[in-house]
């Protein structure tokens, strides 16, 4: 499927090799690769980052195939919790970046599309997780509070 708002067609690209196992030439134990993701998150990195982390400089391609759990799930069973999803943290992110561009920027329509585009990915998701659970229902988007929780970090 397209991207919602990008000019690229398809979903041609490189994938990942199908597989069932861990990989025999990985050297960690299902334990030890639980305490890398709890102790890489603890160091304020995100969930993705934790992944992209352990791929590059411990040599595990999927925590899902060692420990059968993704890195959300592990950390969710540690106790680690963020006030939003990883996902919409981000996007909350570019919203402030792109609102004070704007500021100094007041006539750039371009950005001011992208803003808008931003927004609008922000309520759909805002709109399935407070459907799933993950949000409470009375959590509700604006621009001040996502200052607010862009400049507290997690």
């Amino acid at each position: 499927m397209a991207k919602i708002y990008a000019h690229t067609r398809g979903k041609s690209g490189s994938k990942r090799p199908f597989r069932t196992s861990s990989p025999s030439w990985v050297n960690y134990s299902k334990e030890e690769v639980v305490q890398l993701v709890v102790k890489l998150s603890k160091e304020d990195h995100s969930p993705a980052m934790v992944g992209t982390i352990l791929r590059d400089a411990y040599g595990i391609p999927s925590v899902k195939l060692i420990t059968g759990n993704t890195v959300s799930t592990i950390l969710d069973d540690a106790g680690i919790k963020y006030e939003v999803p990883r996902d919409l943290f981000d996007l909350l992110g570019k919203s402030v970046k792109l609102r004070e561009h704007l500021i100094k920027n007041k006539k750039d329509k371009h950005t001011r599309r992208g803003l808008q585009q931003a927004e609008m990915k922000i309520l759909r998701l805002v709109k399935y997780y407070k459907k799933t659970g993950k949000i409470s229902a009375t959590w509700k988007y604006t621009p001040d509070t996502a200052k607010v929780i862009v400049s507290g970090g997690r």
